[in-house]
């Protein structure tokens, strides 16, 4: 009876193998394409979309008329609303993965938004040890991947954290930039180590449910070069098939530099760590200034700002300047723009309790359409190799 059971099992691991839906464009292929971790909450708050003619539609069916290949989709371990929670994200894979889209799984490992400035252990997990924190990576990852496998999704890539260029689980994987002369030397190693078999936690779990898919760390402004930070990697045993990156160059004014020394270097360092390291990399995360902010672009020295259509302008400037920077770069692996469907000042239900507004780098105009950055991106052309994990 033993024997037969498992012979069942296999049986339907197989069907469940040759069961996926397939994408439209090419595994390995350029991807253009989007965070949309919010959407099913906005269509659950009756939020509408348009395309460029002002014809209500499908967000996802009109993001992918103008070009969109690939759908990037966060997943929390226990978020109080449910938003983002397996279920969600399972769904969502499931509807993108129908329509042909390719699909990128973001973990957090966290029961809210990880960054560098917040990598909170989750609920469940805030009284695990070490070795038991390493677990519930593994398992958690296997969890989502091995549901999604179960709804005939085939992840194209997974990002073993978010923005983790501080670690991630604090305080136990807190890493911080490896200083071997100083008296903390060997407090900052043995952080390492941990950050580093934590990552290799949730690699080993992606690689078990799926082979071939492609492992993501995920570390946060393209601007800023970072070498050391894989070198720790390396030196520590972390694994990854690929460098994931945020970049958001108009916010870059904060610390004093323009949107145009952002994205010089941006692709510097795109072609530095591909050279260095030998992995392809992806822009994980991008976004632009549509409406909101509008000091930001007055501190980069723009002319003022009175009007909607003058900051998508110059939002589309800043977007084509970065494309035309990488659309020659090989491993290069693509973009994604973050929430882009964002408008109208909505915002998700975490946020009112906390007195938050709306998020205002989404990419759709205030009528609810397609901005020109966004379709700058969407439509973008590109022919660039890119080359597998060396």
């Amino acid at each position: 009876m033993k024997c037969r059971s498992t012979v069942l099992c296999i049986l339907a691991t197989v069907c469940l193998t040759g069961c996926y839906y397939h994408p439209k464009t090419p595994r390995g292929s350029f991807a253009k394409g989007a965070d949309v971790s919010w959407l099913s909450e906005m269509e659950h708050d009756s939020v509408r979309f348009y395309n460029t003619e002002g014809d209500e539609g499908d967000c996802l069916d009109i993001m992918q008329k103008a070009g969109m290949n690939a759908v990037r989709l966060r997943v929390w371990v226990n978020h109080s609303t449910g938003w983002s929670n397996k279920e969600d994200v399972v769904s969502m894979a499931r509807r993108a993965a129908r329509q042909g889209l390719r699909v990128m799984i973001d973990f957090h490992y966290s029961d809210f938004f990880a960054d560098p400035n917040h990598q909170t252990i989750p609920s469940a997990w805030k009284e695990y040890s070490y070795e038991q924190l390493c677990e519930a990576v593994r398992e958690h990852t296997l969890d989502v991947l091995y549901t999604l496998k179960e709804a005939g999704v085939k992840p194209e890539w997974v990002q073993v954290g978010n923005e983790t260029p501080n670690g991630m689980l604090w305080p136990v994987g807190k890493v911080s930039k490896p200083a071997p002369d100083m008296p903390d030397g060997q407090a900052i190693d043995a952080a390492w180590d941990r950050y580093a078999r934590l990552t290799a936690a949730g690699y080993d779990a992606a690689k078990e449910a799926f082979s071939d898919i492609t492992v993501i760390v995920h570390v946060d402004n393209a601007y800023d070069y970072r070498d050391w930070f894989w070198q720790a990697m390396n030196a520590h045993g972390g694994k990854y098939d690929m460098i994931g990156l945020s970049h958001y160059p108009m916010m870059s004014a904060w610390s004093g530099i323009s949107w145009q020394e952002a994205n010089r270097r941006a692709e510097e360092n795109i072609r530095a760590l591909i050279a260095t390291f030998h992995r392809p990399v992806m822009i994980a995360e991008i976004g632009m200034m549509n409406w909101g902010s509008k000091s930001i672009l007055i501190r980069q020295g723009e002319p003022p700002i009175s009007e909607y259509d003058s900051v998508a302008a110059i939002s589309n400037i800043v977007m084509t300047d970065f494309l035309e920077r990488i659309a020659e770069i090989d491993s290069c692996a693509g973009v994604f723009y973050w929430e882009p469907q964002c408008y109208g000042g909505w915002r998700p239900a975490e946020y009112i309790p906390l007195g938050w507004g709306g998020y205002d780098m989404g990419s759709f105009t205030p009528d609810g359409q397609p901005s020109p950055a966004l379709r700058t991106l969407l439509g973008m052309k590109n022919t660039c190799k890119i080359s597998k994990t060396q």
